[in-house]
């Protein structure tokens, strides 16, 4: 299996679920973005993609100008291929501006170990049938997606209090995912050396939150490590 993975920050990879798929002997291939790399113009020999996090926003076009190019790529793979694509906080915000949302602001701005609750759709749902109708998982964004509604090829799998699009998928094979579910012991301390994330975390939590945040997050770390494996055992199934 060939998986193509579109990154923003080399410190946002898939994390645990990287290493299932190097354990089970996928193919790898990284496009680390911000550092210039190009993404291939025949995605058709992929068969799955995952678009991760990152410190920019959607509408940086004129900052980040590879933004476009990946947005038609990601259209490419997922309206015209469709193709399986799992797409994690930018990566879901990514999908959603690409089948017709917007990216907005999030009042307030959604950081730490939180509630994301599902819906009933997710019963019938190929990828989270078997996840516990509320989890909790790690947030840090400060954007997300709306607008979305009245598109019938979206159904809503899951929201938290503040964000209503905390899971959505397009059609059957594309999926948003807006917090991170993905991560491993070493993360928070990692994500926690951007500036723009350790901002975004003491504006939100005061100064000094970055040690409880992490103590917090390797608290819940064995249920979403679990969580990760269900996912990509599911998402296996449509490649």
């Amino acid at each position: 299996m060939n998986i193509i993975i579109l990154q923003h920050i080399k410190i946002e990879d898939p994390g645990y679920i990287k290493d299932l798929m190097l354990t089970d002997g996928l193919n790898l291939t990284t496009i680390q973005l911000d550092e210039g790399k190009k993404i291939p113009d025949d995605l058709s020999k992929f068969d799955g993609m995952f678009c991760m996090g990152g410190p920019m926003d959607t509408y940086m076009e004129q900052e980040y100008p590879w933004l476009i190019e990946e947005k038609k790529a990601i259209k490419e793979f997922v309206v015209n291929l469709k193709k399986p694509y799992l797409g994690f906080c930018l990566g879901c915000q990514l999908l959603g501006e690409v089948i017709g949302g917007k990216v907005v602001k999030s009042k307030p701005a959604e950081i730490g170990i939180m509630d994301i609750n599902f819906s009933n759709e997710k019963d019938e749902d190929k990828l989270f049938s078997k996840f516990p109708n509320t989890i909790k998982s790690l947030q840090w964004h400060s954007y997300e997606v709306q607008g979305i509604e009245n598109n019938k090829d979206v159904t809503l799998l899951a929201s938290s209090p503040i964000t209503k699009y905390q899971i959505f998928k397009y059609q059957n094979h594309a999926y948003g995912i807006q917090f991170h579910i993905e991560i491993k012991d070493t993360t928070v301390n990692e994500w926690g050396c951007v500036p723009e994330y350790k901002k975004a975390l003491e504006d939100q939590l005061g100064n000094g939150a970055l040690e409880k945040f992490d103590q917090s997050a390797k608290d819940n770390m064995k249920d979403m490590n679990n969580y990760s494996t269900i996912l990509y055992d599911n998402f296996k199934k449509l490649l």
